[in-house]
């Protein structure tokens, strides 16, 4: 589920799985084939949701500044870059 295998990659996957001891038999494969190719997106889509985080991106501001003043002249001129995010609750 985790590599999203299509109908073909699972195929292969379960003919090796058939061959290998102490493997599943081509029964057990048959099924795992048919249970996948009906219900791989739900599959796909809940390991998605349970894999992102709580919380989402709601605002970003960001700007680059030139230094004007500083202690050591060197410096004056560097960019320096400010970044501003607000994140919160899904749906909230």
């Amino acid at each position: 589920a985790s590599a999203d295998m299509d109908l073909n990659q699972l195929e292969a996957f379960l003919t090796a799985q058939t061959k290998k001891q102490g493997g599943i038999t081509s029964d057990q494969a048959a099924v795992i084939a048919k249970f996948w190719k009906n219900h791989r997106t739900q599959i796909h889509e809940s390991l998605i949701s349970q894999s992102r985080w709580d919380n989402v991106l709601k605002n970003m501001n960001w700007r680059v500044d030139l230094r004007s003043q500083l202690r050591h002249i060197d410096q004056i001129n560097t960019p320096v870059a400010i970044v501003e995010m607000e994140v919160g609750k899904n749906g909230q």
